[in-house]
């Protein structure tokens, strides 16, 4: 299937910024799982927020209806991408906004720096944003000379403890609060030296250090949730009342949004709000919701920007199996109810987006072939409670395998040393090949009892399968005879049925 023209030519062909992971899954998650404080903080707040969330949904009795109408309404927009982008730029053009189309990251980047500079500021106030996160706006404005806030409590943890998101909803998850606490006393200037890990007291330091901020600060950066093209309406939905600051206080608004965030019509968004604050925070609605529709004289923001974002999304549109992946209104409540996240925390992943979405999001965006991202289809145990959970209904695990055989498929005929998997394959290849083979693989067998202890148990084998087999479990040692040895010293040779060449 080709590419999907959205109005920006020469696009390249993948994303770039943070989605790509700097070493392989595996690798990652073996560092991340020797933090067990990490492990209890993600046990603790994940089957909170899912427990939160049954609660809420059960209370619907249209659930299933509500997945099903989010899940038709992001195909119409995804199917009709093209046209929606037309239509939202003509309305939101209309109203005052102004557009920036970005190909990649770097070219994000440097439109949002040079909106920024032309105010005549250094600082500015953000809003939670996975888009600026995944195209690293904070780090190129910083080498611009201009030093961006974060408002929202848990990106400003994750900000000040100089660290990285660990989940979509909630980026400092994998810290409690006496880590919070500590982390405010080292970094937060005229801090409270008596500072408890009361969540109130940290609540309050926060709010005093921002305040001066949202009162003074001259421009905003935001991302949306949602954008509606019959409209030209933008939307942030939050629950702590900074996004509101951001979006109204100041005089210039810089919204950051990948293309995937269309919606067709304003009638659309009766769904969503009530699938997304369900699914992410286990609410019934969300505490503060922002829509805004261009420049309205002497009423919030008078220089409204957006940054219409691509960076891989095309790439990802145009696979007919995994374009589904950009229905994504992150949730997050995949995140919460995986085996794997939940052990090993968002940073194993390496991109922005962790979970069992960003393991089909990433690799989507940037190629399968990417290197270190192509070990993230694998990261699943494809137990499919992620589609289950999934309010919009993306089936990410057939996603999932779909990618792993792309991987695959990627490899074949590339030059490279056999790995013990392939080489364990050749061998059981062989081995089934021909009655006679498998008869002088049983006849080995019991050599295996060599390795065995006096319990008869083999506790430890040799390479990095069978090692880590055997890290975990014990294996039975092998009979003394093979059954077909048993067969034979027990009847006449004529009647094992095995015939002359052992089949």
């Amino acid at each position: 299937m080709s590419a999907v023209f959205v109005g920006m030519p020469s696009l390249p062909a993948y994303g770039i910024g943070n989605l790509h992971a700097t070493e392989s899954f595996p690798d990652a998650a073996e560092h991340e799982l020797a933090n067990g404080q990490m492990r209890t903080n993600l046990r603790h707040a994940t089957h909170s927020i899912r427990d939160k969330r049954l609660k809420v949904v059960g209370e619907l009795p249209d659930w299933e209806d509500l997945r099903s109408a989010g899940s038709a309404a992001k195909e119409a927009a995804m199917a009709d991408l093209p046209a929606l982008l037309a239509q939202f730029e003509e309305n939101f053009t209309a109203r005052g906004g102004i557009i920036h189309w970005a190909r990649d990251a770097d070219e994000a980047n440097r439109i949002v720096a040079s909106l920024v500079s032309e105010q005549d500021t250094r600082e500015v106030v953000k809003v939670k944003s996975m888009a600026t996160e995944e195209i690293g706006l904070n780090d190129h404005l910083a080498a611009e000379g201009i030093e961006a806030f974060e408002t929202d409590l848990a990106e400003l943890i994750v900000q000040l403890g100089h660290d990285k998101p660990s989940h979509i909803l909630v980026p400092a998850i994998h810290k409690n609060r006496s880590e919070v606490r500590e982390i405010f006393l080292r970094e937060m200037p005229d801090v409270d030296p008596d500072l408890t890990d009361d969540p109130r007291q940290l609540a309050m330091a926060a709010r005093a250090h921002l305040r001066r901020k949202f009162l003074s600060a001259k421009v905003a950066i935001s991302g949306a949730n949602f954008a509606v093209a019959d409209t030209g309406t933008l939307g942030v939905v939050e629950s702590e009342g900074n996004g509101r600051m951001c979006l109204t206080l100041p005089h210039t608004l810089i919204t950051v949004m990948g293309i995937e965030k269309l919606l067709p019509r304003a009638e659309d968004l009766e769904v969503f709000m009530q699938l997304l604050p369900r699914s992410s925070t286990g609410e019934r609605m969300n505490p503060y919701t922002s829509f805004w529709t261009g420049v309205h004289a002497d009423d919030g923001p008078q220089n409204v920007h957006l940054v219409m974002l691509d960076n891989g999304r095309t790439a990802a549109l145009s696979d007919r199996y995994g374009r589904s992946a950009l229905h994504c209104i992150r949730c997050s409540a995949c995140m919460n109810v995986c085996p794997v996240y939940e052990r090993t925390g968002g940073h194993a992943y390496g991109s922005t987006y962790p979970g069992p979405i960003g393991a089909i999001l990433s690799p989507l965006m940037t190629g399968i072939k990417a290197e270190e991202n192509n070990s993230l289809p694998y990261a699943s145990s494809l137990c499919g409670a992620c589609f289950d959970a999934c309010p919009v209904k993306i089936n990410i695990p057939e996603i999932l395998v779909h990618l792993r055989g792309e991987d695959v498929d990627s490899r074949r005929g590339k030059p490279r040393l056999p790995s013990e998997m392939d080489l364990m394959m050749k061998g059981a290849q062989w081995a089934f090949s021909s009655g006679r083979h498998l008869n002088l693989v049983e006849k080995a067998l019991p050599l295996g009892r060599l390795a065995a202890g006096r319990d008869h148990k083999i506790k430890r084998l040799p390479g990095r399968l069978a090692g880590g087999w055997t890290a975990s479990r014990d294996i039975p040692a092998p009979p003394k005879k093979s059954f077909r040895d048993w067969w034979a010293s027990e009847h006449d040779a004529g009647d094992t049925g095995t015939g002359k060449d052992g089949k």
